[in-house]
């Protein structure tokens, strides 16, 4: 989601060789090299070379050996570079003058992540802080895709916010803000992190893709970012962001024409939302996808969502796949799938009751992918092989910490067929009964699939 040329022409499939060379080599100095061409040409085996055509071929053979890795065109040094850690980037640009000239090629910094961290206290390796003021001295007009990687320390966070401020010549077209670990921004003063944000969303007049779930963005830096993005604006994800309101976000549907991708939390989707992304004026939405949390622990009651609204939604993009993700407890789940849901894609993280499974049969008819990941000791034969009948899309289960008798699943496999392309059950799922055996399983659904299948096993360590 990157070489070309070294006296003869490379192709793609020695890329990995390339680099792995370029990467034992940089640190050499050119003398050395010198050392190096000086054994080739005293090997006995190229010392006397022949006369004629045979003379000629070795000649060039010779000729290409003998290049030293300061001759390499700059677009396959560029191409080396871009597979090279920063701090080995760093290094290698000092290895001579045309490797240095790469180290500035604005092409080199168009992507860059910047690594915050507390050593102490976390796995991967932080950008150096003169890394960091280099870059934003000498390239920070040139970066498009900036992406910040912090882990749970307040100071991590903090120290993002302080780049971000610093970022006011910039014409990002990606932001992303990373937590490894949660909390991390949430952690931040809020005025802080708006501040910082809003430098960006003021200055980069592109912004197409921007990544800033678990943050205290607010309405108002929402309504900077439209008032300066409105036309680029392509995806925008923000899950987990309880400062923002279902009116901060409508504003972005409603004059983000060209949003396709949208992630966020259910307490702020509502009617009006769908209703906007819906408009004739609007892009077809590609994805939407809606994190279904409690605010609060033990929350029951969740607002519905009209049927005319998602009816709404799929007429203007037939094709949009809707993905909900549920963390919530069994008594929560009363407002959903009580009628048609466009849901494509649905993912449960916490036990799910008979009742519900049931509903999703029966209301979920754009269903694509089904995971259910706990459900109690109650069998789910009836409901699943309601889900089989009523939802023609299916091609992906997975199934854990729930029970199914062998022959409901072998009847579900069967009613689905060879499009369930992905089948991830447990083997402590599948209950033996008078018709077929744990043994008997495997052999009955590999039939039907029309292909070798076994359920998952949990390793032995």
């Amino acid at each position: 989601m990157l070489l070309c040329a070294v006296g003869v022409q490379v192709s793609d499939g020695n890329v990995e060789n390339m680099i792995t060379k370029s990467f034992n080599v940089y640190r050499m100095k050119r003398n050395n090299l010198s050392l190096v061409n000086k054994i080739v040409w005293s090997s006995p085996a190229v010392k006397q070379p022949k006369v004629g055509f045979f003379s000629s071929l070795n000649h060039t053979h010779m000729h290409t050996v003998l290049l030293d890795w300061g001759s390499l065109p700059h677009y396959v040094v560029l191409r080396i570079f871009q597979y090279l850690p920063l701090i080995d980037r760093a290094r290698a640009s000092s290895v001579c003058k045309k490797w240095n000239e790469v180290f500035h090629i604005p092409d080199l910094w168009r992507k860059f992540e910047f690594e915050l961290n507390q050593s102490a206290t976390s796995y991967f390796k932080s950008t150096h802080p003169d890394l960091i003021q280099q870059i934003i001295k000498k390239h920070a007009t040139h970066l498009q895709y900036v992406s910040f990687k912090v882990d749970s320390s307040t100071e991590s966070a903090e120290a993002a916010c302080d780049i971000l401020s610093q970022l006011v010549n910039c014409s990002i077209q990606t932001l992303g803000l990373i937590s490894t670990a949660k909390p991390s921004f949430m952690n931040v003063s809020k005025s802080h992190f708006v501040s910082a944000l809003t430098v960006v969303f003021v200055n980069s007049k592109s912004l197409s893709s921007i990544k800033i779930e678990g943050t205290p963005v607010d309405d108002p830096s929402l309504k900077i970012l439209v008032a300066n993005n409105s036309d680029t604006l392509r995806l925008l994800k923000m899950s987990s962001c309880p400062h923002v309101s279902s009116d901060g976000i409508l504003c972005v549907a409603d004059l983000c024409q060209g949003l396709r991708e949208l992630a966020l939390n259910y307490y702020i989707l509502s009617d009006e939302l769908l209703l906007a992304l819906s408009s004739e004026t609007h892009v077809n939405l590609e994805h939407l996808r809606i994190d279904v949390v409690s605010e609060n622990p033990g929350q029951i009651e969740f607002h519905s969502i009209k049927k005319q609204s998602w009816d709404a939604l799929i007429k203007h993009s037939p094709g949009v796949n809707v993905v909900m993700y549920f963390f919530l407890y069994e008594e929560e789940f009363e407002a959903f799938f009580k009628e048609e849901t466009p849901v494509t894609h649905l993912y449960f993280g916490r036990s799910v009751s008979k009742a519900i499974l049931g509903r999703i049969g029966l209301n979920c008819p754009r269903l694509i992918e089904l995971v259910v990941c706990a459900n109690g000791l109650q069998t789910l034969d009836t409901e699943l092989i309601c889900i089989a009948e009523h939802c023609k899309n299916l091609i992906a289960l997975g199934l854990s910490e729930c029970e199914v008798s062998c022959s409901a699943f072998i009847e579900f496999v069967r009613l689905c067929g060879k499009r369930l392309t992905q089948l991830s059950v447990m083997e402590d799922v599948l209950i033996p009964d008078d018709e077929y055996s744990l043994d008997k399983v495997h052999t009955e659904v590999s039939k039907h699939l029309g292909r070798m299948w076994f359920p998952d096993v949990l390793p032995v360590w």
